[in-house]
């Protein structure tokens, strides 16, 4: 099954994370090497902090791989497109983190990249990597095991945990992102939750056509193929697989199997 491989779901060619998918013969197969990419691939940054487990008490700057505590200007502006700037010592840049006063690092297992931004009341667990120019915002909840990528949003009051992000997807508002995939420039409308746990005791199975294959997964939310559009308030069901520009209306529960690419799911 060509159409199940990750190739057919994600252009892959300039992900940092791409090696999650190698030899996976079934998109979701990357779920389960989420682990032992964060072990070989995570280079914590955040150590310098040295407060974990408690809000911050002051802003802080992550800047040519060093904390900075003062001595610097918030400017500010769209963080996903690079527009955020930082006045260092005179110099104006987008490539500095920003950690505001009220967020939160659990522990020092994670790796924050340039130019992105942790808003107050934002929470992140490790192990965790959190790409450039990438947004948390406030309230957000980011419960370990989770790779995002660039230019990227975890929105308001949004939970995410062993989920991967690939560049400029976004979960703006309200949002629950448990054990999936998230293409690029996939889009999260305000209350969308991927549920990823069936309320009766087995694992999950997915209808592809008149097959139906049991992942082997207990836990397992949904594939978002690039450019998916999802609308405010939908649910996806365990085990749902919506390929390339899939299109969810508002209010929907979308039932567990595969959409083939540019497919309109309506409640």
């Amino acid at each position: 099954m060509e159409f199940l491989k990750p190739e057919a779901f994600f252009n892959l060619s300039s992900f940092a994370g791409k090696d999650l998918f190698a030899g996976c013969s079934r998109v979701w197969d990357a779920l389960s090497n989420i682990s032992a990419h964060l072990q070989s691939n995570l280079r914590p940054n955040v150590g310098e902090v040295n407060y974990f487990g408690r809000p911050l008490e002051k802003t802080l700057v992550l800047w040519r791989g060093r904390i900075l505590e003062e001595g610097f200007e918030i400017i500010g502006g769209e963080v996903t497109k690079g527009q955020f700037l930082v006045n260092i010592g005179g110099e104006k840049t987008s490539d500095a983190a920003v950690l505001f006063a009220g967020s939160v690092l659990w522990d020092e297992d994670i790796f924050i990249g340039a130019g992105a931004v942790l808003e107050p009341g934002a929470l992140v667990k490790g192990p965790t990597i959190i790409g450039a120019q990438t947004e948390v915002r406030q309230g957000a909840y980011i419960r370990s095991k989770c790779i995002i990528g660039s230019r990227c949003v975890v929105g308001h009051t949004t939970e995410m945990k062993s989920s991967i992000m690939l560049d400029g997807a976004k979960a703006g508002h309200f949002a629950y992102i448990g054990d999936s995939i998230l293409g690029s420039q996939s889009n999260l409308g305000a209350g969308t939750k991927l549920a990823n746990l069936k309320i009766k005791e087995s694992t999950v199975r997915v209808s592809v056509g008149e097959n139906l294959i049991d992942t082997g997964l207990r836990k397992f939310g949904a594939i978002l193929g690039d450019e998916v559009e999802i609308g405010c308030n939908a649910v996806t069901n365990p085990g749902t697989i919506l390929a390339k520009k899939c299109l969810v209306y508002p209010l929907t529960s979308v039932r567990p199997r595969y959409y083939p690419p540019f497919s309109v799911v309506q409640g």
